[in-house]
């Protein structure tokens, strides 16, 4: 809406109220009434009289062809330069409209955040019991946990399309961007070579391309948006795929001097990161300078995308652990896996700043 009218010099400054309809008309709201008063006999003779004395010298006047003025008691209203009706009723409007905006702003910021989070799918397997054939899209139990332990509410985003679905819809993954205050890219699958432009060095290794377009496109969707962004392992992976980088599709393969990243022992194996000097994961986290983190990746970030810093590395390797995109407020990336690490733990990094730096974010921007 544009701007309100200005008023005109000398008229009430009404921004400040608040108008209300009524049968009777338009009541401003916060304007204090004059009491009513009722006329006594005497006071009602006296009015007559001064109205008809008032009457006569006024035909009086037009007679002898002078000006005629207003009595003194009276007040005098300039009707040349009176603001017209409809600037009056511009300044009632916006007015209304500033209310309805406050209130609305103060819901706003009252209400519980709410985080998307991209799903794991898991695809058919024709020789497999159960939902044979069937796709399903899911959470790890850890991750939707762990953000919801600052009472927020998640919500899985599943892939949305036309094609190949028996049930058709417009919704598109833009529309969960709007509606949700930030996104979690949750770990899983490898990335795809061919997201990166690469050929497959090794078969067992092929990824998963359907997962990867679905997530590079709701990545695309919230960081248009202005919307914060935590990717998770492979979440991390993919934001660096993204920006135009590329990854090591096996770390044992490609770095062979570098320390096991994966093994038997999942969440078990750990090992210490180290955070650049001067980056804003180090303020994060008190100001240290290393820290102990899980490790359950097999693929890492080689070549790194546009307009990306490198917030942490491997300690003893240089493998890069964690990632920031410099032109938003907040699209993170970190290989390791913040949910399986234990609050307040003394063995490993306490990730709740992390969590509380992304949830912080959503909230100022979802204004």
């Amino acid at each position: 809406m544009d701007a309100p009218p200005a008023q005109a010099s000398g008229a009430p400054d009404l921004s400040g109220l608040h108008a209300s309809s009524s049968s009777a008309g338009t009541v401003i709201q916060g304007a204090s009434p004059a009491p009513a008063t009722q006329p006594g006999p005497d006071t009602r003779a006296d009015f007559v009289a001064a109205s008809e004395s008032t009457a006569a010298e006024a035909h009086a006047a037009r007679d002898a062809g002078q000006e005629q003025r207003p009595p003194r008691d009276m007040p005098q209203y300039n009707t040349k330069h009176s603001e017209p009706p409809w600037s009056v009723l511009g300044r009632v409007i916006a007015a209304r409209v500033r209310a309805w905006a406050d209130r609305a702003g103060h819901r706003v910021a009252q209400r519980t955040l709410r985080i998307g989070v991209s799903a794991r799918i898991f695809h058919p397997e024709p020789d497999g019991k159960g939902l044979r054939g069937k796709t399903l899209q899911y959470l790890e139990e850890s991750i939707s946990h762990w953000v919801m332990s600052r009472d927020v509410l998640v919500f899985m985003v599943p892939t949305v399309g036309k094609q190949g679905m028996l049930h058709a819809s417009n919704i598109r993954l833009r529309d969960y961007a709007k509606h949700l205050d930030a996104l979690v890219l949750q770990g899983g699958a490898d990335v795809s070579p061919q997201s990166f432009a690469e050929p497959t060095t090794r078969p067992e290794w092929p990824g998963d391309r359907v997962r990867d377009m679905y997530e590079l496109e709701l990545l695309h969707e919230f960081i248009e948006s202005g919307k914060p962004v935590l990717g998770v392992c492979r979440g991390c992976q993919l934001i660096n795929v993204a920006f135009g980088g590329t990854l090591y599709q096996d770390i044992a393969t490609d770095v062979p001097t570098a320390l096991p990243h994966v093994n038997d022992e999942y969440d078990r194996l750990t090992h210490a990161i180290r955070f650049a000097e001067g980056a804003s994961f180090s303020g994060m986290f008190g100001g240290r300078g290393e820290a102990r983190v899980n490790s359950i990746h097999h693929q890492a970030v080689d070549r790194l995308g546009r307009d990306l810093v490198v917030e942490a590395v491997s300690a003893d390797d240089g493998i890069v652990e964690a990632i920031r995109y410099q032109k938003a407020p907040f699209v993170v990336g970190v290989q390791w896996h913040p949910e399986f690490h234990r609050p307040h733990s003394d063995a490993l990094l306490d990730c709740s700043p992390l969590l509380d730096h992304f949830l912080r974010a959503a909230r100022e921007t979802r204004f």
